[in-house]
């Protein structure tokens, strides 16, 4: 019966799409002039650069970026004669000229392909740093890669991504985003996540995707957005490769080593990339915890992370004909630390800040993680005009130990050890079919299936005077399994200068979890949600031959508890602090709705409104009567209503500097329950991003990047202003093939914070830094073919020719 309702809702979701897009064929006659651009095989080619040029008042010029089908729009008048220039990423630039009748208002360009030399390097424009694509934003990190480590560091420094010193990545909300790799979300925790990007050597990034209202093709989680990070898997040349090497220096250093190498001779492309890494870097965490009205528990904590990663991938895609094509790409990584803090706990009597007890807490954690990615996908082309069939079917196995031992000096002195081992499986399964219809229109269905399987084991004992017995309160046996499966429809039709996307996903959850030691903590999940989504955008005028576009979005999005944030079994902190998953938690569901307005295809301004339900989040709670033992949990705490603006700015490009200038602006109101007590506040923040360039000369270039966060909430947290400003010179020698890169990070070391936390029974505040003032010196040598760079973009700008 459940299954039959459903579907009814499901149909009429469905009808009400077609409903909303058919009637606009109506309206075919009125619609813009449509360049289709493709090559001599006739497949698309995306992003190419179209200026067009009246010949009637050679002043009237037109110009954009075609979109990902290889379309774009003009609203030409008609009759009349244009001159079309084109240009693309390794085609010869094209000219020509149309004519624009009521009848003729569609035109197919053809471009040949560009020829190369292995001897020659040809540098048409430099590459975007950031574009806008229909509802996402695209990142090209090349300029960030060349002053990084890691892809962590990458998407640190990416402008508009904020990530908090606890690895959560924030773009428009105060909710943190999903974090996807190639497309497909990891469903692994965001501990998990920030390792496995640390691990991953940064030149291995092809783009940086940014969707803060992702359509229904994606999955409906992630109510913070989405954030895509694609994987480089060669280039187009020939045998292309590259030397990597480098070292960071703050009070401790990294240092890492690499190489990529790919090979494309005719249908067949092979890549494959090896990347070690050796780091070191520092925490401390001072927290002032009130546990009775005279008392204070004071914690001291220094923490070292010293740890090595081994990263190596293989790849190889194949055009078996025109129109199938195969890819398989894997993954290994394996990351190991021993991390080391020694925490110094007094406890402290509030009138004169007089001693009253005090410890030594010494807490090592040994630990070993092990992750396995391997993709298969397909392709089908069905027609010239962007239609196309893709499957792909990933694995993923990871592996986690964690050897623990802790020891505590104090008047009785005691110790203990314990091991935590996590072993999952995810397996998926998607299909999408995208169509182009006469009156462009396009179409786009799919369906989804994700199987996740997640083994965790802890055995703890304690040492009392010579004594070593089990640890029952956190010894424990626990699995959890889940079953997503999706399917969407979407549809999309352009008018008149409007685009309109409207469409619907489905998603069947199941999920069950069961504690078996110390006790039967059984919980079962199923449930079937409809997440709506609609996107329409309109063409509003052109100033400075730049188009200026307007975009309205609704989406309804879940946000599900990991397995993480499920299990109940307490993890040893510190002597005073557990972690401990909440069973009970229930999924959080998010309507978001934005504004916003792009120039020339790029991101300026946004305002939109968050409304999240049955919102969770980290929280603490006292954990016994003296108030001393606290644990950090999650919990559904209530509603949370989140109003967001976003501005960004530029110069204009051509010149040796430009410069990007950003600012976010959130208003949050919390109404709930904490601790069985009403909860009921606000607050306001303000986040700043910029990133500079400045060309010295052909070979040299000084860029620098940075964010300012002013004081306010995150969260339940209350946090000082903080931000970073790092500073990067590149050279570029041995006719371009070798740069040299000196990065200084964090330069005047103000990326760390005071924090407050005054809820319910919790009244804490703390400082907090890192690490994060280093300097370093980043090496890569090019060979082989050189790729040619973008067209010239707003946000970038045009350096010479060379040759």
């Amino acid at each position: 019966m459940r299954s039959a309702i459903s579907f009814r809702i499901f149909r009429v979701l469905a009808v009400t799409v077609l409903s909303v897009i058919c009637p606009l064929c109506l309206m075919a006659q009125k619609a813009s002039v449509r360049v289709h651009i493709q090559n001599h095989k006739k497949e698309p080619v995306p992003f190419a650069g179209i200026t067009v040029i009246s010949r009637a008042d050679t002043l009237q010029r037109l110009a954009t970026v075609a979109d990902s089908t290889a379309s774009a729009f003009f609203d030409l008048d008609t009759p009349g004669l244009y001159t079309v220039n084109i240009t693309a990423l390794d085609y010869q630039p094209l000219s020509k000229t149309i004519m624009v009748t009521a009848q003729d208002r569609e035109f197919d360009m053809t471009m040949e392909a560009a020829g190369t030399s292995l001897n020659e390097v040809v540098i048409q424009a430099a590459k975007p740093l950031m574009r806008q694509e229909d509802d996402k934003t695209v990142i090209d990190p090349e300029s960030l890669a060349a002053a990084s480590t890691s892809g962590y560091e990458v998407l640190e420094k990416t402008p508009g991504i904020f990530v908090d010193q606890d690895g959560n990545i924030y773009l428009s909300s105060t909710t943190p985003a999903t974090v996807y790799i190639n497309g497909r979300e990891m469903k692994m925790s965001r501990s998990d996540i920030a390792t496995m990007l640390r691990s991953l050597p940064p030149n291995a990034i092809e783009k940086i995707e940014i969707l803060r209202t992702p359509s229904a093709r994606y999955d409906a989680t992630g109510s913070g957005g989405v954030v895509n990070v694609v994987l480089r898997k060669g280039v187009k040349l020939g045998l292309t490769g590259s030397l990597t090497g480098g070292f960071q220096q703050g009070k401790y250093g990294n240092q890492f080593v690499g190489i990529n190498v790919s090979n494309n001779n005719g249908p067949t492309s092979v890549y494959a990339n090896l990347n070690y890494t050796r780091s070191n870097k520092y925490e401390i965490l001072n927290t002032d915890r009130l546990i009775r009205e005279d008392t204070v528990l004071r914690q001291e904590a220094y923490t070292t992370y010293p740890g090595n990663a081994y990263y190596t991938a293989f790849g190889v895609s194949h055009d078996f004909t025109e129109k199938w094509n195969g890819s398989y790409d894997g993954r290994i990584s394996y990351n190991s630390s021993d991390n080391k803090t020694e925490n110094h706990n007094s406890f402290i009597a509030r009138d004169n800040d007089r001693v009253l007890g005090s410890s030594l807490a010494h807490l090592n954690n040994g630990i070993g993680a092990f992750l396995l990615n391997q993709d298969l996908a397909a392709g089908y082309k069905i027609d010239s005009a962007g239609s196309e069939w893709t499957g792909a079917l990933s694995y993923i196995y990871s592996s986690a130990r964690t050897d623990q031992l802790f020891q505590t000096q104090s008047a009785v002195p005691y110790g203990g050890d314990g091991m935590v081992e996590s072993k999952r499986h995810f397996l998926s399964f998607q299909s999408d079919l995208t169509y182009k219809l006469p009156h462009t229109i396009t179409m786009e269905t799919g369906i989804k299936s994700a199987f996740l399987s997640f083994r965790n084991n802890a055995d703890y004992y304690l040492s009392l005077n010579g004594m070593r017995t089990q640890d029952g309160s956190r010894t424990n046996a626990y699995r959890y399994r889940e079953l997503i499966n999706a399917a969407y429809l979407q549809a999309s039709k352009g008018f008149g200068g409007f685009l309109l996307k409207a469409g619907v996903r489905v998603e069947n959850t199941n999920m069950d979890g069961q504690q078996f030691v110390p006790g039967d903590t059984s919980f079962s999940i199923r449930r079937t949600d409809f997440f709506p989504y609609v996107y329409f955008s309109r063409k509003i005028m052109t100033i400075a031959k730049y188009d200026l576009r307007a975009y309205l979005v609704y989406r309804r999005t879940i946000s599900r508890p990991s397995y993480e944030q499920l299990n109940p079994f307490p993890k040893y902190v510190d002597q005073f602090l557990s972690e401990v998953g909440n069973p009970a938690l229930r999924p959080q569901f998010t309507h978001n709705y934005e504004a916003n307005i792009s120039v020339d295809e790029r991101p300026l301004f946004a305002v939109g409104f968050n409304d999240a339900q049955d919102m969770f989040t980290n929280v603490y709670y006292q954990a016994d009567s003296s108030r001393a033992q606290a644990y950090r949990t999650y919990d559904n705490i209530g509603r949370n209503k989140e109003f967001y603006l976003r501005g960004l700015g530029a110069i204009p490009p051509g010149g040796v500097y430009f410069f990007v200038l950003g600012a976010q602006y959130n208003h949050n109101v919390y109404n709930g329950m904490y601790e069985g007590r009403p909860l009921s506040f606000s607050g306001d923040s303000w986040l700043f991003f910029t990133y500079h360039q400045l060309r010295l000369d052909k070979q040299s270039q000084v860029t620098l990047h940075g964010f300012l966060r002013l004081k306010g909430p995150l969260q339940f947290y209350e946090l000082s202003s903080f931000g970073s400003l790092s500073l990067n010179i590149n050279r570029k020698f041995f006719d371009q093939k070798l740069t040299v890169t000196l990065s200084f990070n964090d330069l005047f070391f103000t990326n760390n914070n005071r924090f407050t936390i005054n809820q319910a029974s919790v009244n804490a505040t703390g400082y907090r830094e890192s690490d994060s003032r280093r300097f370093g010196i980043n090496l890569r040598y090019n060979f082989g073919f050189r790729k040619k760079d973008e067209e010239k973009d707003m946000f970038h700008m045009q350096p010479d020719k060379l040759n």
